[in-house]
Order: C-alpha cells, then structure tokens, then sequence
C-alpha cells in the first residue's frame, strides 16, 4: 500500500523475522558470541531469557545461520508435552525417522545417535524455545538427557529460551540440579532510546528508504509507546507508514505516531495468562510491557467502575424516594 508512495523496495517492519532486516544492539551481539562460545566447547546447558517481544526468537535463527555443517541443530518450539510426545517430538526434529512407544527404546536409540555425531566430530544442539511452558517433568528429563557424555565430553548442547518465568522455575527446589548445570546464560533487555533510532533507520534503509522517514518526535513516540521492544516497534512503524500514506505525509511526525498509539489500545497492565501451563513451579513476574487491546475490551476513561456504579444508582433511588415522599406529603396536607 504504502511502498511505492515512500519508495520502498520491501515492507520494513514485518513480524515475521527475515534474515535481511536482521539488527543486533550491542547486547544481542554479545548474547550471540557467548551463545556460540557455549555450543562449541561443549559447555552442556545454555541459557536465554527475556521478555515477550525482545528478539530472543531472531537470535535463535541468527544462531541456526551461523553454524557450520559440523553441528546438528534441532528445534522444539512448544515442549508442553507429555514425556514419550515429547522424546517422539525430539526425535522428528533430529530427523531419527523412528516413533518410540517407551522412554528406555528413545534413551537407547537416542545415546547411540549422539554417539555416531560424536565420531562423526559433529556437535549436537537442542534448541528448547518457550522454555517457561515446560514441565517440571520434562525439565528432569532434559537433565538427564544433558548427563550423556563420552571420553569427559558432552555430547548433547541444550539452549534454553524462555520468558522471564522460566528463570523463577530455575530458582525452585525442584530445578536445583538443572540450575547448576547452566553453564553460559544471557538476559535480553529492551532496547534503549538511541537503539531504537538506530533499528528503526537500519530497517528502512534495507527495505530501499533513500533519507529519514521518521524524524526524532517520531521516534521519541515510538520508544515511548514500545519501550524498546522490537515487536512494538515493528507494529507502530508499520501502522504508522500507513497512516502517513492515508495523510499522504512524507515524513512520519509525532503527532502521527501518538494517533496510531491511542488507535492501538495499549495498556499497561497485564491481565492473567491462561497460556502459562507451569503456573505451579511459575509465580508471575512484574513487567512493565504494554500489551495491545481490540476496542471492544477497552474500557473508557470515564466509565465509572461497577461498585461506582451500583453507588450512583442507589443514590439516585433515594433522591427519586425522598421527591416522591414529599410530593405525597404535600397532597396530604393539601387536602386535610
């Protein structure tokens, strides 16, 4: 819609993530190199965490394209499963074309297939993403997995993803001997007010932007509204290079930004969430992150709240009571 009209050669803030718009900050890069430094020494367990909507899913992929040949990478990105899904899982991904219908035929089958990668001088990495969705069971199981070794080497890398409830797992009782066996770990932040700039520019100018579309009020709403995270800016940049095609504005100001902000409902707190299946070994962390609303849950400003409500409409029904109470009163005396 909006591609010719800003002379673009591809949509510059697309969800879905593409190797070509790929943007690190300083502390994805660093996250990346320890994560790469983890698997090719064989440090066993790995670890990456952060919040909904940080780029820990890119990172993933950015770690997928930067591996040779000489490693074996699997990836599982839902591991709510029940214990043999999830070894028939594991072993799909692993391309082991074998379904297993007990836990001993997968261990057997799976430790002779890190042992032929292993003389093969190939490494072996598993790749858990939405880690805080796992259960403490399959946590134990993945311990186990992680103890096979072979002449003091590990044969199997595992890397954690998860959201920042994974890391209150952790801390629980039951994941102590898991905890201890994380060798390298890296929590992503948002990014700051000067990177959100800098991706913002980097992703025009892939997608064939000649000059600045945005300028600094606009990007100083857009790190107000998204307080750096990635998928937040990609979501308001995006609607607002359609707004600024419907205004036919060449250059994204503030006040254009702050009309997508309110058209997108954002919110600050967060609700319940119905997903989190480990909620027992998972208490709920605080987060500052806005989470997007459809206007029919939105509540208005000045809506009254429903014990308000109920106050006002009592009160009204006493004041109608006591106008009725002396209305009688009157015609009584009137006619005595």
């Amino acid at each position: 819609m909006y591609l010719s009209f800003y002379h673009l050669d591809a949509k510059p803030f697309q969800i879905t993530t593409d190797p070509e718009f790929l943007w690190f900050s300083e502390k994805h890069k660093e996250s990346l190199a320890m994560l790469q430094y983890g698997i090719m020494e064989n440090k066993g367990c790995l670890l990456l965490t952060g919040d909904v909507g940080t780029g820990k899913t890119t990172l993933i992929n950015a770690l997928e394209q930067s591996l040779g040949d000489d490693v074996k990478m699997a990836v599982i990105y839902d591991p709510h499963l029940e214990i043999i899904d999830f070894y028939n899982h594991l072993a799909a991904a692993f391309g082991m074309n074998k379904r297993f219908d007990t836990k001993g035929a997968f261990i057997r089958h799976f430790t002779n297939f890190l042992n032929t990668t292993f003389i093969k001088n190939k490494k072996t990495l598993l790749v858990v993403d939405e880690a805080q969705r796992m259960t403490p069971e399959i946590l134990e199981e993945l311990r186990n997995l992680s103890n096979i070794e072979k002449h003091y080497t590990k044969l199997i890398n595992i890397f954690f993803v998860g959201q920042n409830e994974f890391i209150n797992m952790l801390q629980g009782p039951k994941c102590r001997a898991l905890r201890q066996r994380m060798t390298v770990s890296y929590h992503l932040t948002p990014l700051t007010h000067s990177e959100t700039g800098e991706y913002i520019q980097h992703r025009l100018k892939v997608a064939g932007a000649k000059g600045k579309i945005f300028n600094s009020g606009a990007i100083d709403e857009v790190y107000r509204f998204s307080k750096g995270y990635p998928r937040l800016i990609n979501i308001i940049c995006d609607l607002a290079l359609v707004s600024g095609f419907v205004e036919e504005a060449k250059t994204i100001r503030r006040g254009i930004i702050q009309e997508c902000a309110d058209n997108l409902q954002i919110h600050n707190d967060f609700g319940p969430d119905t997903e989190d299946q480990a909620t027992e070994a998972c208490p709920p962390v605080e987060t500052d992150e806005p989470i997007l609303l459809t206007p029919a849950l939105q509540v208005p400003k000045d809506a009254p709240a429903p014990a308000e409500k109920r106050s006002t409409l009592w009160t009204f029904a006493l004041i109608g009571l006591c106008v009725l109470t002396a209305a009688a009163a009157g015609v009584i005396y009137y006619w005595r």
